[in-house]
């Protein structure tokens, strides 16, 4: 385990399950944590099936590789001077190790790993992705990584829709931008069969969203119309590096709530994708009221 120095902000919790996946995700959470004054906690899950104790899955599951991928990892976040500790997890399942994580470690936020694949039958962006989408107590980002992240970041594209997420989606585009002197583009599709906002709202929406990108190098903020809005999104992801935008209104997990827009635009956007849920604590609440 490394050991992490005095630290003001929050904790990022950034669990790992490969080389490829976890130097994706630490482009990433290194802007974040750099940002914000964050440590990140590794967290390499090992999921034991229910034939084999915990104990035993332990002894003749986990590999001399899964202890190097997370040292490997911590070296490399400690390198860009951002404090960082390192856990393995013994879990019947992933969702399991890391919600357990995020309760136990008092985390603020998730970033997670998405390869973008097909959709399957009541499953949206991939099992343990849904739950912990789900029962995450903390704020949830899901950056997709079946395309390389830019070796520099200068434009990032953030849709903007007046949704509960797109907050948190400005926040993250901001921090990104801040550690990269990149620049920022605030995008609202008006949609004229079903405009949620008319034009001078979508104004006021971008303009008020753009006041809180304090220390961005420039931003720019346009309001188009089009009939098609995850396609209008997505050719607009064309011209930038990353694209960040916040899950559909009313969450991620179920197809119907995710939205045409949200998934369309993380599965079929050019570059690096990343979607962000705000933490809401009432419905999580709620749900252990009825449980």
């Amino acid at each position: 385990m490394s050991s992490n120095t005095q630290h003001d902000g929050g904790t990022l919790l950034v669990p790992i399950a490969n080389p490829e996946t976890a130097d994706r995700q630490l482009d990433t959470a290194i802007d974040i944590a750099a940002d914000r004054s964050y440590r990140i906690l590794l967290v390499y899950v090992l999921d034991v099936p229910s034939q084999l104790s915990l104990e035993d899955g332990r002894r003749y599951l986990l590999e001399d590789e899964d202890e190097e991928l997370l040292a490997e990892a911590a070296e490399r976040v400690e390198s860009h001077g951002i404090p960082v500790d390192q856990r393995i997890r013994i879990a019947r399942g992933v969702a399991t190790g890391i919600t357990g994580a995020i309760e136990k470690y008092d985390i603020d936020a998730v970033l997670l790993g998405w390869r973008g694949r097909p959709p399957r039958q009541d499953i949206v962006l991939g099992n343990h992705l849904d739950r912990v989408l789900r029962d995450a107590e903390c704020d949830v980002l899901v950056k997709r990584i079946k395309t390389p992240t830019p070796e520099t970041v200068d434009s990032v594209l953030v849709p903007v829709a007046g949704g509960p997420h797109d907050g948190l989606a400005a926040e993250t585009a901001g921090a990104i931008a801040r550690h990269n002197d990149a620049a920022v583009t605030l995008l609202h599709v008006l949609d004229p069969d079903d405009p949620e906002l008319d034009e001078d709202a979508a104004e006021t929406l971008l303009a008020e969203t753009a006041a809180t990108l304090e220390g961005v190098r420039s931003i720019s903020h346009d309001v188009v119309e089009s009939d098609d809005v995850a396609g209008t999104i997505t050719d607009w992801t064309t011209e930038h590096d990353v694209t960040i935008l916040g899950v559909s209104r009313g969450g991620l997990v179920q197809r119907k709530l995710l939205g045409t827009i949200s998934e369309a635009v993380g599965r079929h956007a050019a570059g690096t994708v990343v979607l962000t849920k705000r933490y809401d604590p009432i419905p999580s609440r709620l749900r252990r009221l009825l449980s």
